[in-house]
C-alpha cells in the first residue's frame, strides 16, 4: 500500500509541476492561480494543498529539483584547474541544451528571481571558483569581477536558449572561456 501511495504522490507532484511549467510559458507566476494549475493537471484543489501551499512553493520545488539535478550532473566531473574550466563550461552547456525547455521557462521573465540567483551561485561554484586562485586580487575586487562574470554568463546562457541554441555547447563554452580569460582584447 505504501508504494502505491508513493507512486500516486509522485504522479500528482509530476503533473502539478508540468502544469505550472506550461502556464509559465503563457504568463507570470504572480498571474497564475491554484485553480488554473489544478484544472490543467486535472487534480482537485484539496489534493493540490496536500502537496503545496501556493504556486510559489510549487515553483520553488521545480527550481530546487532542477538545481539538484544540475549540481549532481556537474558534480560527477572533477574539474578543478583553470585549464579544465573550459571542459566544465562545455558540460554545463550540454546539460542546459538537454534541458532547454525547462531552462528557458525557469529563466524567463515569468518566474521569480530565486532560480536566477541560484543559477548564479552554481555558475560561480563550478565555473569561476578557481578562476582567480593564483591572483593577487583583493577579495572586494574579486567579488565585483565574479558578479560581473557570473551575471554576464547567465544572460549569455539565457540569450542562447531564447534564440534556439544556434551554436553548439562546445562553441558556447569556447566563447565564454575566451571572453573570461582575455576580455574584449581577445576579440581583436
Amino acid at each position: 500500500m505504501t508504494s502505491k501511495m508513493d507512486r500516486r504522490k509522485k504522479y500528482t507532484r509530476m503533473v502539478l509541476k508540468e502544469s505550472l511549467l506550461e502556464l509559465l510559458k503563457e504568463k507570470s507566476i504572480s498571474g497564475i492561480t491554484i485553480k488554473e494549475i489544478c484544472e490543467r493537471a486535472d487534480i482537485n484543489r484539496s489534493t493540490y494543498y496536500a502537496h503545496y501551499s501556493n504556486q510559489y512553493e510549487l515553483l520553488e520545488a521545480i527550481e530546487d529539483e532542477f538545481i539538484e539535478d544540475l549540481v549532481g550532473t556537474l558534480g560527477q566531473y572533477n574539474f578543478s584547474k583553470q585549464e579544465e574550466a573550459l571542459q566544465m563550461t562545455e558540460k554545463l552547456f550540454e546539460y542546459l541544451s538537454e534541458k532547454s525547455s525547462i531552462c528557458h521557462t525557469l529563466l524567463s521573465e515569468n518566474t521569480d528571481m530565486y532560480f536566477l540567483k541560484k543559477g548564479m551561485g552554481i555558475t560561480n561554484e563550478f565555473i569561476f571558483k578557481n578562476w582567480i586562485t593564483n591572483s593577487n586580487v583583493d577579495p572586494d575586487t574579486y567579488e565585483y569581477i565574479n558578479i560581473f562574470l557570473v551575471s554576464g554568463s547567465i544572460h549569455v546562457i539565457k540569450n542562447w536558449l531564447e534564440n534556439g541554441m544556434k551554436k553548439t555547447p562546445g562553441e558556447m563554452a569556447v566563447i565564454l572561456h575566451q571572453f573570461i580569460n582575455q576580455g574584449l582584447s581577445g576579440l581583436r
